[in-house]
């Protein structure tokens, strides 16, 4: 099968066919084109959709993403940001494999289409003029021959004729040879045209029209087999990111098993838990009995008496009114009927005492005062986290200051150990400022919880000195904070403050064992241990461990009968059960 023997006489057809197949690769690019084109804006499309849904920083919704279901809803939201990602990279693959590379070869194969029919036409032309040679010649020797018989005719008649003159009858003779010599070197011209065309024109039919044809036809299989290439990378594309897809599939089908019903529910209470008693039951008021009627602490009419009830979180409180309800301000005000009584009590809105604050415009207290007691306790317990993380960066920023400070000292030409004094002061003066409000918050969390503000041994450590609470010193705060109306406010009065009585760092440890030592540790620096708890030593001193670092940046050490704490970046500590050798803190 061969374009050149087949179809030699099809020049023209098949030069429209193979532009006919350039038309059809430059309409696959364009196809392939729009496609990417598609999936760009597809993937564009996801991922604002993705965006459109994410919370927003520091609002509500942010807050709302503790539950499960919203958890698996983000992790939708994430995969959808990789599903849009796989998307964009079927458009890359697409632009780079598919229609730059067959851009590329249409303009090859469009020269390489114009240089065959460019020599298809220059052959053609060259058999045209061939043949134009011969018709040619043809022409002159048939002319040629007929002017020889007729030359030969008229020599006859005058020879014939006895009334012409010898003279007239040679001269006949000489014009018909000159004809007759004239047709056969016409014959002889237009033989070896003849020969030459055939020659020629042999040539161009079984040689170069079939090469050339052959050329073409090899030419536009190529290109049909680029295309068919084209479409296969065009599916391995879209394969390629399909193991990608399904396991961001997966991941939004394992987001959805880990939602947790139960744990959301859960979540709910400590939302919204307020920490309050729900009301006791409603005595019988008996209106037969000519007697004054007595109420009981529980009722929703309850009076408050001279003596406020201590109110005591974490427990049942019996005399304590429930948040809800609104007391009478006039204990002589004319009861009203029960009935009345229920209903206005099933249907008013509780009103809390963050609502009252709230309602004059003022700003929320600094110990949540405002909220109920389990939403207060878990506000404190929350910004006592958000303190100890500050103070921890602090200190971290404080020894790397140090490892700065102690590098220079060594190498003087790297820096001026002084210049780091002013940054090491302030830090120190953040992280003195960072412990105090720490205790603070501390102290009204241990009032929330009906407890002692008592401080760890790595919270005492980390603000250098021990403090030990008198008990008896503390007021409930809630108990005045109950106004005559029997509402909850936010004043607190002066005796509802916490008191803590600070008592030597040596009384804590009265009764205890003296530690064993666990190695010794050597004074790299002089420290001036002026805060309880804290222990001076002096550059070269040797020392005994007594309790290593836990991390808080302090080390317990004993010098005969006195202990205290010391910076661990201040000492080279040599632990007796450490095999590997001594460990330095710098």
């Amino acid at each position: 099968m061969s374009w050149g023997i087949e179809l030699w006489d099809q020049f023209d057809n098949l030069e429209k066919h193979t532009q006919w197949g350039i038309d059809i690769l430059e309409k696959y690019i364009k196809f392939v084109k729009e496609r990417t084109e598609i999936e760009l804006s597809y993937a564009k499309q996801l991922r604002n959709l993705a965006k459109k849904y994410q919370p927003k920083k520091n609002s509500k919704e942010e807050e709302e993403y503790r539950y499960t279901a919203c958890k698996a809803f983000l992790s939708t939201l994430n995969e959808m940001n990789d599903y849009a990602g796989q998307h964009e990279v079927i458009s890359e693959n697409m632009t780079s494999h598919i229609t730059v590379e067959l851009a590329r070869y249409v303009q090859e194969l469009k020269q390489e289409r114009k240089s065959y029919f460019h020599d298809g036409r220059k052959a053609q032309q060259h058999i045209e003029i061939c043949w134009k040679q011969l018709e040619s010649s043809k022409r002159r020797f048939e002319r040629d021959c007929k002017e020889a018989d007729r030359a030969q005719q008229y020599f006859e008649k005058m020879d014939a004729d006895i009334n012409v003159t010898k003279a007239d009858v040679e001269k006949a003779r000489q014009q018909a040879q000159v004809r007759h010599q004239m047709a056969e070197d016409s014959r002889a011209d237009y033989s070896s045209i003849l020969q030459k065309f055939n020659h020629e024109q042999h040539e161009y039919y079984h040689t170069h029209i079939p090469n050339i044809f052959q050329k073409i036809q090899e030419m536009e299989e190529r290109r049909i087999l680029r295309i068919g290439e084209s479409m296969k990378t065009y599916a391995e594309v879209d394969r390629q990111v399909i193991p990608i897809i399904g396991k961001c599939l997966d991941e939004i089908v394992k987001a959805a098993e880990s939602i947790d019903q139960k744990n959301d529910s859960q979540l709910v209470i400590e939302a919204y838990k307020s920490g309050f008693e729900p009301p006791g039951d409603i005595e019988f008021e008996d209106y037969t009995q000519p007697m004054k009627r007595t109420v009981s602490d529980n009722s929703l009419s309850n009076s408050r008496g001279e003596g406020k009830p201590e109110l005591k979180f974490g427990g049942k409180s019996k005399g304590k009114l429930w948040p809800f309800i609104k007391k009478n301000k006039s204990p002589k005000q004319q009861k009203e009927p029960l009935s009345h009584r229920f209903n206005e009590f099933m249907t008013s809105k509780p009103k809390i005492h963050c609502f009252r604050s709230l309602k004059r415009g003022g700003a929320a207290p600094e110990d949540f005062s405002n909220l109920p007691p389990e939403q207060r306790r878990k506000k404190l317990q929350q910004k006592v986290d958000e303190l100890n993380k500050e103070i921890q960066k602090e200190m971290d920023q404080r020894d790397a200051i140090t490892k700065m400070k102690d590098v220079y000292l060594k190498n003087p030409q790297m820096g001026d150990p002084a210049s780091l004094d002013h940054k090491l002061t302030e830090v120190s003066q953040n992280i003195d400022k960072l412990r105090l409000e720490a205790q603070k918050f501390e102290a009204w969390l241990a009032e929330v919880e009906g407890r002692l503000p008592a401080r760890s041994d790595q919270a005492r450590r980390q603000s250098g000195m021990y403090e030990a609470q008198n008990p008896t010193t503390v007021n409930n705060c809630a108990q005045d904070r109950e106004s005559p109306d029997g509402s909850y406010t936010e004043e607190q009065s002066q005796e509802s403050e916490v008191k803590v009585l600070a008592t030597d760092f040596d009384d804590e440890f009265d009764d205890e064992e003296p530690l064993p030592a666990i190695g010794t540790c050597k004074a790299l620096y002089t420290f001036e241990g002026q805060n309880e708890g804290t222990i001076s030593v002096v550059e070269g001193e040797t020392l005994y461990v007594i309790e290593e670092d836990k991390g808080d940046g302090w080390t317990r050490i004993r010098r005969n009968e006195e202990e205290g704490y010391v910076p661990t970046s201040y000492v080279e500590v040599y632990l007796d059960k450490n095999a590997k050798g001594a460990k330095t803190y710098i």
